[in-house]
């Protein structure tokens, strides 16, 4: 089985709204339904489950009926933090779910996800355990130590953006959560992927797209809007 995990928590705090990122409405529909009707429309996923704040539960219900999104399993409070919500939701999926399935885990706040990428998720899970969807880095990246001087430039064709979804076998990524708990790594770990590695094992890349986009600024916004026309 393939199941979306959708990290719905934002709160839109560095965009300045008065609503959660995830509920901005683009042609009268929130960006956090695109989300949902690209994996909902995408054959080879089979259940879709949904992160969001306790205080969120009900609106995030209130849409999904009203714009009758399929494969919808359920809706949980997620945590403080998003390692602390993705958490919750592998947690969540293992009291049913074999091992052995696949879980792509996607922000909510990321609507222009491809049929393509998904589906290379998919496959690339199921044939290796774990992935990241990612794009070459086409920038220069300096790095500093102090926020005063640069020490280092690395070499950019070593260099990759993240997106999501980062995709896992269900066992894999539930076990390095564990793990990472048992060994007192903080939430400051922000990336699933990042699990995996901090638990010694291998993360495989699957190309990403430029247009998919996370919203996390005014400015992706605009980008978004300019993308979906």
């Amino acid at each position: 089985m393939n199941i979306a995990l959708i990290l719905a928590g934002g709160r839109g705090t560095r965009m300045g709204t008065p609503v959660p990122k995830q509920f901005i409405e683009y042609k009268n529909k929130p960006i956090l339904i695109y989300t949902l009707e690209a994996f909902a429309n995408h054959p080879e996923i089979d259940e879709i489950c949904i992160i969001c704040p306790d205080d969120s539960i009900h609106f995030t219900q209130k849409l999904v009926t009203e714009y009758q999104i399929p494969k919808i399993a359920w809706i949980a409070a997620g945590g403080a933090t998003r390692r602390e919500s993705s958490k919750i939701g592998v947690f969540k999926l293992s009291e049913t779910c074999n091992m052995n399935d696949i879980v792509l885990i996607h922000d909510g706040a990321r609507p222009n996800v491809s049929k393509r990428i998904i589906t290379d998720n998919i496959a690339a899970a199921r044939e290796k355990g774990a992935c990241e969807t990612v794009i070459q880095s086409h920038d220069t990246i300096a790095v500093s130590l102090d926020g005063n001087k640069i020490h280092q430039i690395p070499d950019r064709e070593l260099l990759y953006n993240v997106q999501t979804p980062q995709s896992f076998r269900l066992g894999l990524i539930r076990e390095a959560h564990i793990a990472c708990d048992l060994g007192g790594v903080t939430d400051t770990i922000t990336d699933d992927a990042a699990l995996i590695l901090q638990n010694g094992g291998d993360v495989f890349l699957v190309e990403g797209d430029k247009l998919n986009l996370k919203i996390t600024t005014e400015e992706d916004l605009r980008i978004l809007y300019s993308i979906m026309e």
